[in-house]
């Protein structure tokens, strides 16, 4: 789990980066948008829709382009359909990779992806192939300022969550996915600082990977990620802090 929640770290500083660039917003309007196609408009009754616009307001969209994203998923504005698929594989040094996609072209998706794999020492697999090793947990990151680990835990334990992790400044808040609203709602309402919430693929073994092939490994990650039809990539890989923060700096 170490490896995991290093990467977080890197993920969590690197989404900053992102946002400035607009990658974020293009991965949340999409994510909106099909949420909104598949449970309909209406956050509330919505769990998925009013995750990704809470990962939106985090992210400091503006709430035009929500509403936008909102109406192309539900019809009243016209929009591209996208279609979701999950691909997996192993990279350097058998690291399992999942990656999550929204695609108007899957031919085209999985055919670059493929090409990804295979350009960093990597292959591509069948579906089923590395999705075992993963398990799908709701996580909420709250700033540490001005709270304590047993106040958070009180608080988290009661409104259905199940474990909570120290992070350098931050605590990861961990519960069943389908708690992840009921958790994180709760949590801000309590007076907690609540940077994100979303739903994760946690590795339940990680591999230790080191030298050359950590730094093709993370080449692969970072093209996987800059991949305009990729939401989310998760792997069970664990690199050395040190040396994480330096190939993704």
């Amino acid at each position: 789990m170490s490896g995991h929640s290093k990467w977080s770290t890197i993920k969590r500083k690197k989404g900053a980066v992102d946002a400035k660039r607009g990658k974020i917003f293009t991965k949340l309007i999409k994510e909106i948008t099909v949420a909104a196609r598949m449970g309909g408009g209406d956050a509330n009754g919505n769990p998925r829709l009013r995750s990704a616009i809470n990962a939106a307001r985090v992210a400091n969209m503006p709430a035009d382009n929500v509403d936008r994203a909102i109406k192309k998923g539900t019809g009243e504005l016209e929009g591209v359909e996208y279609e979701e698929a999950s691909y997996e594989g192993y990279g350097p040094a058998g690291v399992a990779i999942l990656i999550e996609t929204l695609s108007d072209n899957k031919n085209r998706t999985v055919s670059e992806i493929r090409h990804l794999f295979s350009k960093y020492n990597g292959n591509m697999g069948e579906n089923g192939c590395v999705s075992w090793m993963f398990t799908k947990r709701g996580v909420v990151v709250v700033d540490k300022e001005g709270t304590t680990e047993d106040q958070l835990m009180e608080q988290s334990l009661e409104l259905g969550a199940d474990d909570i992790r120290d992070e350098d400044d931050v605590f990861e808040v961990y519960c069943p996915p389908n708690d992840l609203t009921q958790v994180s709602d709760g949590l801000r309402d309590a007076g907690f600082k609540v940077e994100s919430a979303d739903v994760q693929m946690i590795a339940q073994n990680t591999v230790k990977v080191e030298g050359r092939d950590a730094e093709v490994l993370m080449r692969l990650v970072g093209m996987l990620e800059d991949h305009e039809d990729v939401q989310n990539v998760w792997g069970n890989f664990d690199i050395d802090e040190a040396l994480l923060a330096e190939l993704d700096g």
